[in-house]
């Protein structure tokens, strides 16, 4: 049996450039790596880490498991064309060794298989599973032509504009499944056999169209249907389905322990080309749902890093809350892509500027215990009053980092692009802490806390939220409080829910003096205050409008004081509302007997 046809000639060429492409692009970034990932990789390989990567990629790349919990008929949709696709290819391989016995085939030969075994006696089964598998691509195809045109029905309510590769590669896989049903039930139409959908519709060819025109038709449906295939492996490495082939690989690295960091690096690739660009980052942003911002969102980053055409205007107005990062798919991390583009762009270190802090200690006070209060909570004392009011009462002996004034921890600098300048300030209280000896490390701000804990290198020294800390003073019993009948709600400040993982217990210390209402957005969909140091782009004005929303919604729990964790929520969403707002801190002392 000969298993070519002038047909299958687009099919060729254009599996041919894909897989070329592949090759050179997969080679070029794995080679890039530097060797500390290198020997990651290689220690991970023959470990259980593989394994798991492999049940993510069966759980993500195919099923879309995430995707199902935005939205089941979303999720349903991405999981027919890719898990579906997976399956015509994986039994039809088997089908032809089902016909032909374990025998070189090649790979056309395998993808128009119905084409050349028109001489071989039919197996039912197969032709039944093959027009199944067949059709539950075709639901999945139907349900993407309806997504381009009314999205709100998979939870939705934008999607992604494409660039020119991305309609191409989109069009042409619109209709390669379309084009295999027409050429295969014209060929069952000519030579009998089929199942019950190519069978079905061939039957009603031959039984209303001529045998001369049937030819015709055949020859020009095998024809289209292998030039969709050929258009769209060409279109693939350079549009956004390039993360059907980058996802992969993706998993596998990220279980190695392989990961972006705060400068660009080779790996960085998998990820900004892992992007499918589904669109499902878009909702979430409240630049886009608020300030009706639509060009910035990390689907435009990402795709404008990928093809160079990245613009400050892209990377510098986000307020990287961590809001989209939470709903994307593929769990790409996108803040720290955020950060390294902008270090790449934004970052020229300048040393005279840091000159004033060498051998500063404007610290105070004795103790294990070091309160670190950090910018934004010596801009609003009553924090820094209520902190000390709750040292006070549980007789703790506390070193005053900054009390009287000291050197940001670093964060914003870092947010903005300078990474080494930021380093400088990093260096400089660490250095403090490690003097002063102290065994924990008390912060009243998120921001200050994920880069003490994620940046800095502090061994030996615990570093707490006052939200821990406070919490674990009331367990031992050094604070007594008064339960009263005050209502409140809690807003999530970006940080530290989404930052840094820590939910519970601003909510246990809360319920420790009143009751909690919990606003509509809580938790990981917490909404973010918009004053996020993160945005270099946005007017005052813009921050205002953001902290209104969100002030709104949590009025709208009914609740007679709002309660944030952070200093600058606190400041942020004040200009909002005309409710109280408080720093847990300030309940806690309120509420002292």
């Amino acid at each position: 049996m000969t298993f070519y046809a002038p047909f299958c000639l687009p099919f060729i060429l254009g599996a041919a450039v894909m897989f070329l492409t592949l090759f050179c692009k997969w080679g070029h970034w794995l080679w890039e790596l530097p060797r500390r990932d290198k020997m990651r990789l290689l220690r991970g390989l023959p470990t259980r880490k593989t394994l798991g990567a492999v049940g993510e990629v069966i759980s993500e790349s195919l099923l879309h498991r995430r995707i199902f919990r935005v939205n089941p008929l979303l999720g349903y949709m991405h999981m027919s064309l890719a898990f579906g696709w997976f399956l015509l290819i994986a039994v039809g391989w088997i089908e032809t060794v089902a016909y032909l016995g374990l025998r070189y085939v090649p790979l056309q030969g395998h993808v128009f298989f119905k084409y050349f075994a028109t001489g071989l006696e039919h197996k039912p089964v197969f032709d039944f599973l093959m027009d199944l598998l067949l059709l539950f691509v075709l639901s999945g195809v139907a349900l993407a032509w309806g997504k381009r045109f009314y999205s709100r029905a998979m939870g939705l309510k934008r999607t992604t504009k494409h660039v020119l590769g991305d309609r191409i590669a989109l069009s042409a896989l619109w209709f390669i499944f379309p084009a295999r049903l027409v050429a295969e039930s014209t060929t069952c139409a000519i030579y009998g056999g089929g199942g019950f959908l190519t069978g079905s519709i061939g039957s009603w060819m031959a039984a209303h169209i001529g045998t001369m025109p049937l030819l015709t038709m055949e020859s020009v449906a095998w024809w289209f249907y292998s030039s969709c295939l050929g258009l769209f492996f060409v279109a693939l490495p350079f549009s956004r389905y390039m993360h059907i082939f980058t996802e992969i690989p993706l998993i596998f690295l990220r279980r190695y322990g392989i990961r972006s960091s705060e400068k660009e690096s080779s790996y960085d690739h998998f990820q900004v080309e892992a992007c499918s660009r589904c669109g499902i980052c878009i909702d979430p942003c409240q630049l886009q749902s608020v300030l009706g911002i639509n060009d910035v969102q990390s689907v435009y980053f990402l795709r404008d890093r990928r093809y160079n055409h990245l613009r400050l205007q892209v990377a510098d107005n986000c307020l990287m809350c961590g809001r989209c990062a939470e709903r994307c798919p593929v769990d790409i991390d996108l803040n720290t892509l955020r950060l390294n583009s902008r270090d790449k762009m934004h970052n020229v270190p300048d040393e005279r500027r840091y000159d004033y802090f060498k051998g500063q200690d404007r610290s105070s006070g004795e103790g294990k215990v070091g309160y670190f209060a950090g910018c934004m909570t010596l801009l609003t004392p009553r924090t820094l009053t209520a902190m000390s009011t709750i040292f006070e009462a549980a007789g703790e002996e506390v070193w005053w980092a900054d009390r009287e004034g000291g050197v940001c921890c670093g964060r914003p600098l870092k947010l903005a692009g300078e990474t080494d300048s930021a380093r400088k300030m990093m260096k400089y209280n660490a250095d403090l802490f490690r003097k002063h000896g102290i065994t924990t490390l008390v912060t009243s701000c998120p921001i200050c806390l994920k880069v003490f804990r994620e940046d800095y290198d502090l061994p030996g020294i615990e570093v707490l939220h006052h939200s821990e800390y406070i919490l674990r003073l009331i367990r031992a019993g050094r604070l007594t409080l008064e339960h009263g009948s005050t209502r409140f709600t809690y807003h999530d400040p970006c940080e530290l829910g989404r930052g840094s993982g820590i939910y519970d217990e601003p909510r246990a210390v809360i319920e420790a003096v009143g009751e909690l209402l919990e606003p509509a957005s809580t938790r990981e969909n917490a909404l973010c205050c918009g004053s996020s140091v993160a945005n270099t782009a946005i007017s005052d004005g813009q921050q205002v409008q953001i902290a209104r929303s969100v002030a709104a919604e949590l009025e709208a729990t009914g609740a007679e004081v709002i309660v944030t964790a952070c200093p600058l929520c606190k400041k942020a969403i004040g200009r909002g509302t005309r409710s109280q707002v408080r720093d847990l801190s300030e309940i806690v002392a309120a509420s002292l007997k």
